[in-house]
């Protein structure tokens, strides 16, 4: 089915088409005219490596010390149930969310969808062919919210990449309903100044405020002039989401100077990134409060006013962090741990020559009340298995695993994988599990690996960027307790407060 379009409409509504299969096969995307996948929405062309790099990589394969090319290999305590490859959608998989028995799958090509009642045989219930990365995505109610942060022809999903220096290209959020899970109906968009790199929910009773992270990589760029150092907030309206509109601009880092304020990057700290606008963004409504992972500040700050966000402490690590990617609080709202992207995302950075606590978590004791809360760096944690000089690996997307009085999280490492951890001591982190697999090429660095890797209502979710959607299963009395929590909805950036806050122990 293809849903109207008007072009001269200022919200221009062209579906994303969905065909139904047989009830065994994956359902596949009847594209609108004129869309096709982009040829740069696939995994970076494979970057040669030197050659002591390469044999380092066979010598280490020989030795056991890393898997074989393609080859799966993890911890006793998981368990592999399944996995989905990619079918209609060739782009590069990104972010997963969740609610009921449903999985919703970003892909720089669109999104999927799939029915998880079954986690051991998951099955593709709607493709949606709609260009535009990263398409980060969450649901709330029947709205679905797609992040597009390249330059487009249009808002349509219909619309042509085109070169970010055009000065009428459009980036932006996307909402569609979904309440019709085999055929999902774009309903709006909003424009956003740089796009939307990522995005957060923040609902209340009639509306989902939208958070969206971007910065700008290049002043060049019509809409992305510095100082670009706030984020935007997109009002919903839950009955007429077709109303959604921009309204705000709160500036996070205030300054003088023509960038605005914020870490000014080198020469001044050398490696690390200048900030000039936020990556993701993290809220824990139940506090009225949000971490900030903003190229090179973490910040806190309170959200009781969702339009016009307080910011309570800024801290910056000119030593070992080069990009802060993502935050995520403990259930006590006494920590928070911030990753670090070195590399951006393509760099082979779980290797010896980088070391422990570049590429890494940073772990921060939340110490204080109220305002005068403030971020006490703690201890970093890295993945202790080295990866190849081939693979890309570094510190990416994670949730925790709800268990009362132990702060546990998974995470994706891109290839090196899906680790469990714990940080209930926040000085001595530890991996608990794992499961990854080997890399893609013994013969060039390929991008691929786990982007996203989430646990929702007893299992572990991993949307692997070349691989597919995976499924896995841990078994460890860690853990266990965690299989009778049990959540409707899940968008990990939107963190809810899985047990009565009066009743959690102490750290």
């Amino acid at each position: 089915m293809i849903l109207s379009n008007d072009p001269r409409s200022r919200r221009r509504r062209l579906g994303a088409a969905v065909a139904a299969a047989g009830l065994l096969a994956a359902l596949v995307t009847a594209a609108p005219a004129g869309a096709i996948p982009d040829p740069g929405d696939v995994p970076a062309t494979p970057e040669r490596v030197s050659q002591s790099d390469l044999r380092e990589t066979r010598e280490a394969m020989a030795a056991g010390e890393i898997p074989g090319q393609d080859e799966v290999v993890h911890s006793d305590n998981i368990e592999h149930l399944a996995n989905v490859p990619k079918d209609a959608l060739p782009g590069t998989n990104s972010d997963l969310a969740f609610q009921g028995k449903y999985a919703f799958a970003g892909n720089y090509d669109g999104f999927r969808i799939l029915d998880v009642s079954d986690p051991r045989a998951p099955k593709t219930v709607s493709q949606v062919l709609c260009p535009g990365s990263q398409n980060d995505i969450s649901v709330s109610g029947n709205l679905l919210f797609l992040s597009t942060d390249s330059s487009r022809s249009d808002d349509s999903c219909a619309s042509r990449s085109q070169p970010a220096t055009v000065k009428d290209s459009w980036e932006g959020i996307k909402v569609f309903d979904i309440s019709d899970k085999s055929n999902p109906k774009y309903v709006s968009s909003v424009e956003t100044a740089c796009g939307s790199h990522t995005h957060t929910l923040v609902p209340d009773r009639r509306n989902v405020y939208v958070y969206v992270s971007s910065y700008a990589p290049n002043a060049a760029f019509p809409d992305c002039q510095p100082p670009h150092d706030g984020i935007s907030v997109i009002k919903v309206p839950k009955k007429a989401p077709a109303k959604a509109a921009l309204v705000g601009f709160p500036v996070l880092f205030p300054g003088d100077g023509p960038d605005g304020g914020g870490n000014p990057g080198g020469p001044t700290n050398p490696g690390v990134s200048k900030t000039t606008g936020c990556h993701d963004i993290t809220v824990l409504p139940s506090e009225d409060l949000a971490a900030g992972a903003c190229m090179g500040d973490g910040i806190l700050f309170s959200i009781e006013d969702p339009e016009n966000p307080k910011v309570i402490d800024v801290v910056q690590d000119n030593v070992n962090f080069a990009f802060w990617h993502s935050a995520t609080f403990n259930q006590t709202t006494k920590k928070v741990v911030f990753t670090d992207e070195l590399g951006g995302g393509g760099g082979a950075t779980c290797n010896a020559a980088t070391g422990p606590n570049r590429g890494a978590n940073g772990i921060y004791d939340l110490v204080g009340r109220g305002d005068d809360r403030e971020l006490v760096f703690r201890s970093y944690f890295k993945i202790p298995r080295h990866q190849a000089d081939t693979e890309n690996c570094v510190a990416h997307n994670g949730s925790l695993i709800p268990v009362r009085g132990r702060d546990l999280m998974v995470q994706a490492w891109y290839q090196g994988g899906v680790s469990v951890w714990d940080f209930t001591d926040s000085a001595r982190p530890k991996e608990i599990a794992f499961f990854e697999r080997g890399p893609l090429s013994t013969t060039a660095r390929a991008t691929g690996g786990s982007w996203s890797a989430y646990y929702y209502n007893g299992h572990i979710y991993s949307n692997d960027m070349a691989k597919g959607f995976d499924v896995l299963r841990i078994d460890d009395r860690r853990t266990d307790p965690a299989e009778r929590v049990r959540q409707h909805e899940l968008n990990v950036q939107t963190q809810p407060d899985y047990f009565d806050r009066d009743d959690e122990d102490d750290d």
